[in-house]
């Protein structure tokens, strides 16, 4: 018997942790079958005799079909619910990543790890994010946070994994062997995504007024979406190019191969615990301030790379800028969620991270293109720093909340 939204209590909506939990896998796979690509591009390189900006623009147009295609995912889900999105992505990813470990030239590498793999990792974020977002009242921010979590502990699976395989096989049986394990993972989590029972229970929730409901046009023309979109896109720009270039750059400073994927993984550590510290801290105190305070230590934690070339220092700034740029990045969705609420999270969502997708194309195409041009990446990390303080100044112009700090004031974008 289906039982209405507004007749279930916020205990029975904030139980579903099943939903967090295969959230944070199908996170942490997607993304880590798509930052390994980091892990590849030497010996690629040195195997194909392929430009690192020419691999690297792999990554580049990934970004760009997640982006377009999670805009497309996310409305599809709002529509048709979640499960169906996420079964199609995950198909799509294992396929895109067994087919590029078979191309013979650069161009369908591109095609196939770049355009078609990117695809499939926009079916995750948006529609498993939103999804969280809608069975959560009380404890939004962290079940948000837990699911995120799942991109932290991607480097600390996914880009080891690929690491020992490159030391003991070539990189086309090794993108053979994670291609295959994706699907082996991710399949059986399909079951656990499904849709909230509806949006009309934020009442229960400590007599918190639900977000006005809204057509999706007047969303996207808010201003609260054009500040929301346009941080979103400055932060991901700003941490785009050091995550995928720093294990070049530690291997360029002298450290070992292996040695420099575990700078790699101790971002992601450190991000795991930025998502889980951050998620309380927003509950806490509001995502805008802790959104802001993050973004500016991403900012000036970014140009510190450029301060150190021993793997201890190396491991220092990692766990700052794993810890900022790891943290702030469910709260986007927290906010989404506060502006625009449930009913259509899943497009809103999908039209900020085609936002992202774009910030994050610009780093490592830019990174690898600065340093074939320079011979140095010391370009790439004062640009970070750059655009991250952007992201600072215009986080700063989200709408006024009431007196309660709970509904925002939406306005038109002028």
């Amino acid at each position: 018997m289906n039982i209405p939204a507004s007749a279930r209590p916020a205990d029975a909506l904030d139980s579903n942790w099943s939903i967090v939990a295969a959230g944070a896998l199908m996170t942490c796979v997607a993304i880590g079958v798509l930052f390994s690509l980091a892990v590849f591009l030497e010996p690629m390189s040195a195997a194909t005799g392929w430009s690192r900006a020419g691999i690297s623009s792999a990554m580049t147009l990934a970004f760009l079909s997640m982006g377009v295609a999670g805009f497309g995912w996310g409305a599809l889900s709002d529509r048709y619910g979640p499960r169906v999105v996420v079964l199609a992505g995950t198909v799509l990813l294992g396929l895109s990543t067994v087919l590029a470990s078979r191309a013979s030239t650069l161009l369908e590498f591109q095609l196939f790890y770049g355009v078609m793999m990117g695809v499939a990792a926009g079916s995750f974020f948006a529609p498993v994010i939103a999804t969280t977002a809608s069975w959560f009242d009380r404890h939004r921010s962290l079940a948000v946070s837990l699911v995120s979590a799942g991109m932290g502990v991607a480097p600390m699976t996914i880009s080891p994994l690929a690491a020992w395989l490159v030391t003991h096989h070539d990189w086309r049986t090794a993108q053979l062997i994670i291609g295959i394990g994706a699907w082996i993972a991710l399949l059986p989590a399909v079951w656990f995504i499904r849709a909230a029972p509806g949006a009309a229970h934020a009442a229960a929730a400590g007599g918190a007024a639900p977000a006005p409901e809204m057509k999706v046009g007047q969303a996207l023309r808010s201003r609260a979406f054009l500040v929301l979109g346009a941080t979103f896109f400055a932060c991901c720009a700003a941490h785009s190019g050091p995550i995928f270039h720093t294990v070049s750059y530690a291997i360029g400073c002298g450290l070992p191969t292996f040695a420099a994927v575990t700078i790699y993984s101790m971002e992601g550590a450190a991000g795991l615990g930025g998502r889980l510290l951050f998620g309380v801290l927003a509950d806490r105190l509001g995502a805008k301030r802790v959104l802001v305070a993050g973004l500016l230590i991403q900012a000036f934690a970014a140009a510190s790379y450029l301060l150190v070339n021993r793997l201890g220092g190396f491991y220092a700034v990692a766990i700052v800028f794993g810890l900022a740029y790891g943290g702030v990045m469910p709260l986007y969705a927290v906010l989404a969620r506060d502006y625009f609420g449930a009913r259509i999270l899943g497009t809103v969502l999908g039209a900020a991270s085609m936002l992202s997708s774009l910030g994050m194309a610009l780093g490592p195409v830019l990174g690898g293109w600065l340093f074939d041009r320079y011979g140095s990446y010391a370009w790439m990390y004062i640009g970070s720093m750059a655009v991250g303080l952007g992201a600072v100044a215009i986080a700063l112009t989200f709408p006024r909340t009431d007196a309660a700090g709970k509904q925002p004031r939406l306005q038109p974008a002028g």
